[in-house]
């Protein structure tokens, strides 16, 4: 007689005692006490069997992530510096002295920078000879990434017996080769916490389904708890509320449809409570509903072109590689094992997670951003669907399946090899590059000019936060009220009037594309009311930095800092493409003027940071 699937759920139950991650035990052991002699060594083996396999994949996905070195993307030190001013006390501000405005979009991973500077291990100084505001962000990262290969060991050890051991070690194979995954989950944003959570309500799920328990008060809760916490992760996280009722879907049956309907709606209470709550706060702050990036960005209605979006990940990953996962995942399911509604409970915020990607606004940043979603969702269960398919196949079948993999794969690794070179000799502008820049560069200008007080117009806003003593200008808007409603209409003409007639800074950096977005750069009164100090020595005029014209009083002090910047900005830039994986000196302190990588002749001294010969006077 066929099984039924709830016969097969009872049966794996009743054969498994799952006491620990780490101890998987048969009711077919011989167990001491009844008669037999027990056998220490397998029971040895298959507790050390998860252990090593997850910490296998992590370590897998160290070392790729070793390869980009100490880099971190500039918009991670927004969130840096606003970890920073909490942690003073200061409150939801980008430096001191500035007017709040919620200028990140990461709240829970905020919270976690500032419990890191509270407790001495992030923005305090160098652990191990390493800068803290590199190890700890990236050793953040790490064990998020320990965590969700730790996930996917508990999704898998409800369905296989001997090879659950194998599930988070191809995941952390997989993901430790795919470069837009590893990249971001390094990058000091909040990736690698968004993705922990989404697994984690994908896991809680998956096991849910299995045993029984998704009409369970406690799973709803959960769920929705886990939604929310994603939600203010990242601001598209909203979307995630819908995972449960999703699921509720795949399993819905007239005689659970009321109890499905009250389990539903606890999840969407457990969703609405955290996020309204912070909703709320947001708009007694601010007076607004969304965050600053997110007005910045001017996100829109999706439209149809949107929805196609996602064939960029189809090309990024290879047409072939993508058949076959999904070929992969077909039969599994089509094979109808007992647990195939655990796998629909993973493909189910797979599915969001696509949308998500489709609806967002374009990024500006290389290697997929917005995918990391993507990428653990469609791994865990592309895993977990591979190990059934393999297992239930003959030999001749698995030698077949094998070498279909291989030829899949083969291409996808090479874009993937050539991605990561691609980007660790040229990757998107770093903290460390900005914290020179823009904020220790300027520094020095004030120096030289003898400034207490001075502002500084530029569009990149993260490590100069950390660094500058000037009050900054963000033409971006995202930590600026005024350029962020101005941006998310297209105003270029409000955007010049501001900044010529209401800002008035005392210092402009002006590049493309920001010279031509704006129209700043291209504006007379740029060349009437300043003098150039410094042109990008890879744009060129007028590209570079630009001193308002009432704040030198002499021509001798316009030639010093024109000398100056010959010697220190266009060192920057020439280093930027040398060493661009560089840190920034073993702390980002406001008011430094010592570059992190000294120019030729000059020393940099870790405790009195050099300065500028003229800021002596």
């Amino acid at each position: 007689m066929a099984r039924t699937w709830g016969d097969r759920a009872a049966l794996y139950s009743d054969a498994m005692t799952l006491a620990s991650v780490g101890d998987v035990r048969t009711v077919h052991e011989p167990q001491p006490g009844d008669g037999a002699t027990p056998h220490p060594g397998p029971a040895r083996r298959a507790r050390f069997a998860p252990i090593a396999s997850v910490s296998a994949g992590t370590a897998l996905i160290g070392v790729h992530a070793s390869l980009y070195g100490n880099w971190l993307i500039d918009d991670a030190a927004i969130t840096f510096a606003y970890a920073r001013s909490f942690a003073e006390g200061l409150g939801p501000v980008v430096q001191p002295g500035a007017p709040p405005v919620e200028g990140y979009s990461n709240p829970t991973w905020l919270l976690l920078l500032v419990l890191g500077r509270f407790t001495g291990l992030f923005d305090n100084g160098t652990l191990f000879g390493v800068p803290d505001y590199v190890l700890f962000p990236k050793a953040l990262a790490l064990l998020c990434c320990a965590g969700i290969l730790t996930l996917s060991y508990v999704a898998a050890r409800k369905v296989f017996s001997t090879l659950a051991w194998v599930v988070p070690l191809a995941t952390g194979a997989v993901l430790a080769a795919i470069p837009s995954f590893v990249i971001w989950a390094f990058s000091g944003l909040e990736n690698p916490l968004y993705a922990l959570l989404l697994v984690g309500q994908a896991v809680l799920l998956f096991c849910a389904v299995l045993d029984n328990r998704l009409l369970t008060t406690k799973v709803a809760l959960a769920a929705g708890g886990l939604a929310a916490l994603a939600a203010l992760t990242r601001p598209e996280g909203l979307i995630y509320a819908g995972t449960y009722p999703l699921v509720l879907l795949t399993q819905l049956r007239r005689a659970t449809f009321p109890m499905s309907v009250r389990r539903c709606v606890e999840s969407t209470v457990a969703f609405a409570l955290p996020v309204g709550a912070y909703f709320g706060w947001r708009y007694a702050t601010f007076g607004q509903w969304l965050s600053m990036p997110s007005v910045a960005k001017a996100q829109d209605l999706p439209t149809l072109e949107d929805m196609a979006r996602p064939g960029e990940l189809v090309s990024y990953l290879g047409a072939l590689a993508v058949l076959f996962v999904m070929a992969v995942i077909a039969i599994a399911l089509a094979r109808a094992p007992w647990w195939r509604p655990g796998l629909l409970a993973v493909l189910a915020p797979l599915g969001l997670a696509v949308i998500a990607y489709a609806v967002l606004e374009p990024d500006w940043m290389e290697q997929y951003r917005f995918a990391t979603p993507v990428w653990v969702l469609g791994t865990l269960a592309a895993t977990l669907a591979a190990v059934e398919v393999l297992r239930s196949a003959s030999v001749r079948a698995r030698a077949w399946l094998t070498a279909g993999l291989v030829a899949t794969l083969l291409p996808t690794g090479a874009v993937f090899a050539e991605a990561s070179e691609e980007f660790q000799a040229q990757p998107n502008i770093s903290a460390c590059y900005v914290a020179d820049r823009f904020g220790r560069v300027f520094n020095g200008y004030a120096d030289i000019l003898g400034l207490e007080k001075a502002s500084l117009l530029i569009p990149d806003l993260g490590g100069s936060a950390l660094t500058s003593r000037l009050e900054l200008v963000d033409m971006a808007g995202l930590t600026h009220a005024e350029f962020a409603e101005m941006a998310r209409e297209g105003d270029r003409r409000a955007q010049v009037e501001y900044v010529y007639t209401v800002a008035k800074p005392t210092f402009v950096h002006v590049r493309e594309p920001w010279s031509s977005g704006t129209g700043i750069g291209w504006d007379p009164r740029l060349e009437r009311d300043y003098y150039p100090i410094h042109f990008d020595i890879y744009q060129g005029e007028p590209h570079g930095d630009w001193v308002r014209k009432s704040a030198v009083p002499t021509p001798e002090l316009l030639a010093e800092l024109r000398d100056y910047a010959d010697r220190s900005a266009a060192w920057v830039e020439q280093r930027a493409g040398v060493s661009p994986l560089r840190d920034c000196g073993p702390t980002l302190h406001r008011g430094e003027t010592g570059l992190s990588e000294p120019f030729p002749g000059e020393e940099r001294s870790p405790e009195s940071p050099a300065r500028p010969e003229a800021a002596a006077r």
